[in-house]
């Protein structure tokens, strides 16, 4: 073939003077006879299996569509190409072999519209993009995006094919010539940078990783995986990456050369927006490797953002061991006023069975005395836990317990949540009893109706669900 074209191929030579021989004669006729023969071309039948198959090189695209026959012959229908405009030549492999299929299903778009047809590529990530089946992948390029869009129009399967295999429109891509134009209704626009990007774009070639990234979009990435750890990304997200005008993008996403990215996370940081809200907005335009960890070390160390930051999240809270029987550990702590009156509350962490006991006064003395009747009634605990209020810290408490073998424990200042078993309880008893005074009218009353239905109430925090009493008296068994 390159022969045959050869006196042809002189003509459109630069600063050649065109002159049509009998050489250039002799070589036309035989082209338009060997594409005319019925050894190459069939007549179009829509009841054949249609197969599509369409390439692109570096300038130009080709394109053919064929039967196959029953005997498993496949015979080209029609060829067609065409060259790349400057802004196509700098699209990046992937985009120009989706360019491809896009000029062959418009070429052909009355004899496929409305018809099951084959569409063959060589180039196999196309497969994951205009072939799945869960709709078009998100981290797609924009430009593929679009192309595969266009190709919701078809009912097709596509399928892959080796290089070496894809004679007929791998030849078309690489035969054709500048001078043949694109239909204007199908060439896709092309941005015009400003100033800043032209900036990123010149920065990406002076970038050694991003020249090899660049350098691998235009002419297809190794099957193989490449040695270092940041171009492994890149090659991993070979299918969302795709060039503009000298910049790369990932997506809808700028990738960023690394001369640029301290003066970006500047631009991103403006107004202080904090370090979460800051990955958000850099997920939306810019990408580089280790984006999210240099916004965490950029933030830690503004000075401003130090100085109102919060405090620093606080430990997960230890609970308290859990006891074995009733009455070895007592939370108490005091409720109220309530309309004058205080309220001793212990509350057993075991069997959660609580005891309430009035009062005028909370007074170490009188503390002592009501503890001092409640444990005659049910036994002396291991263990006592109290706030630091001044009747359970004074010496007079501290012989108390010390007297009666009991280990009195105090919770941490300015953290009631250390005793949280009375202090949740604190606040069911109150709420419970704003309630019940409202039906029942006597503070006593309200008192005695709480005690019973908690009392007997299944709790989920006790075993099999039993209600306080139940595991307090070990009834039920």
């Amino acid at each position: 073939m390159r022969k045959l074209r050869y006196p042809l191929d002189n003509l459109l030579k630069a600063e050649a003077k065109f002159q049509w021989t009998p050489e250039c004669q002799k070589a036309f006729e035989h082209f338009k006879k060997i594409l005319s023969s019925d050894l190459l071309l069939t007549h179009y039948d829509p009841k054949r299996e249609i197969i599509v198959s369409a390439d692109a090189s570096s300038v130009g695209l080709g394109a053919t569509i064929s039967h196959k026959f029953p005997d498993g012959t496949i015979k080209v229908v029609q060829h067609a190409s065409r060259a790349l405009t400057k802004a196509e030549q700098g699209y990046s492999q992937p985009d120009r072999e989706g360019l491809a299929i896009i000029f062959a299903v418009t070429k052909f778009h009355k004899m496929l519209f409305g018809r099951h047809f084959r569409l063959q590529t060589d180039h196999q990530p196309l497969l994951r993009i205009f072939g799945s089946k869960k709709g078009i992948p998100v981290y797609t390029a924009n430009r593929l995006q679009r192309f595969a869009l266009h190709l919701l129009l078809y009912d097709f399967e596509i399928e892959y094919v080796p290089t070496h295999k894809f004679g007929n429109a791998d030849l078309l891509s690489r035969l054709i010539n500048q001078h043949v134009k694109p239909e204007e209704d199908y060439v896709f626009a092309s941005l015009n940078l400003e100033e800043d990007l032209r900036a990123v774009a010149q920065s990406t070639q002076a970038d050694p990783l991003l020249r090899k990234v660049y350098h691998h979009i235009q002419h297809g990435w190794p099957e193989s995986k490449l040695s270092g750890s940041d171009i492994l990304r890149f090659q991993a997200r070979k299918e969302s990456l795709s060039v503009v005008d000298g910049c790369i993008m990932f997506a809808e996403r700028l990738i960023i050369p690394s001369l640029l990215r301290k003066r970006c996370l500047e631009q991103l940081h403006r107004g202080h927006p904090g370090m979460q809200r800051m990955k958000a907005l850099a997920r939306s335009y810019v990408y580089w490797p280790n984006l999210d960890a240099d916004i965490v070390n950029f933030v830690k160390a503004c000075q401003q953002c130090a100085s109102v930051a919060r405090s620093p999240p606080h430990s997960p809270p230890v609970p308290w061991p859990k006891p074995t029987a009733p009455w070895q550990r007592v939370h108490v702590d005091y409720a109220g006023p309530i309309e004058g009156e205080y309220y001793l509350i212990a509350v057993d962490a075991f069997s959660k069975w609580p005891e309430i006991i009035q009062t005028t006064r909370i007074t170490s003395a009188v503390t002592i005395t009501i503890l001092r009747g409640l444990f005659a009634r049910l036994g002396m605990p291991v263990t006592l836990v109290s706030d630091n209020g001044t009747q359970f810290t004074s010496t007079e408490f501290a012989d108390f317990c010390a007297s009666n073998g009991i280990e009195h424990l105090t919770t941490a200042p300015f953290h009631p949540q250390s005793n949280g078993q009375a202090e949740r309880f604190v606040d069911a008893f109150k709420r419970a009893v704003k309630k019940i005074r409202e039906e029942r009218g006597s503070i006593q009353q309200a008192l005695d109706v709480f005690l019973l239905t908690y009392r007997s109430t299944p709790n989920r925090a006790l075993p099999d669900q039993k209600s306080p009493s139940e595991v307090m008296y070990k009834l039920g068994k």
